[in-house]
């Protein structure tokens, strides 16, 4: 059971490194984070787009590319569906891994006004490599897991909090507060509200874990 249990934290991680990201053609994770440039030469509405003009918040965003031409900027992102919109995401590369192995890509681009908990890279490296493998091994149980970190209506930051259907069939619990928020009781959310064409992702620092 223990065995089971960090497999299925590990899979999960691999959902939030892309929730923040795309799809496996849209692109792949650019190492370069780029700093927001201040120069007085650079108007405000060439670097802004991409970190505040649709409400994103948390420290884990400074972590985004800020170029709007990258495809795992916030402004890029917006632009297309989530599994494709993680892709371009640096942070979300496991995550992205995870979905294409799970045959998810299709079913989370096509699905329309859902809320994505996407589980970092670093989140994904919590887990043991020897029981994340076996997870990635198994289908059905990579499924469960990434589907727990779906929720069938677009949540933004005011209506985050409370308890929330997943796809898997299992509640998540979200508590907090501004830009303070928590995913049943331990994952914390680095970089929120984060717009893609079909969905609202919440870039998380632990991988979610069903009951079931």
């Amino acid at each position: 059971m223990k065995r089971h249990l960090f497999a299925t934290v590990g899979v999960i991680a691999v959902l939030a490194s892309s929730a923040c990201g795309g799809t496996d053609t849209e692109g792949t994770a650019s190492g370069a984070s780029a700093t927001p440039s201040t120069s007085a030469s650079a108007p405000m509405a060439s670097t802004s787009p991409s970190t505040m003009m649709s409400g994103q918040f948390g420290s884990g965003c400074a972590a985004v590319p800020t170029d709007a031409a990258n495809p795992g900027s916030f402004e890029a992102m917006a632009k297309v569906p989530v599994a494709t919109a993680a892709s371009g995401n640096p942070l979300l590369s496991t995550l992205v891994t995870a979905v294409k192995k799970a045959n998810l890509v299709d079913s989370l681009n096509g699905a329309q006004g859902v809320t994505v908990f996407a589980p970092t890279n670093d989140a994904f490296a919590k887990i043991p490599k020897a029981d994340l493998d076996k997870v990635l091994a198994d289908d059905a149980t990579l499924q469960k897991i990434l589907t727990y970190h779906v929720v069938s209506t677009q949540l933004s930051p005011d209506t985050l909090v409370g308890t929330h259907k997943t796809m898997q069939g299992e509640d998540v619990t979200v508590a907090g507060s501004g830009t303070s928020f928590t995913v049943n009781g331990t994952s914390m959310v680095v970089c929120g509200n984060v717009s893609t064409a079909n969905a609202t992702v919440y870039i998380v620092d632990t991988v979610l874990m069903p009951k079931s």
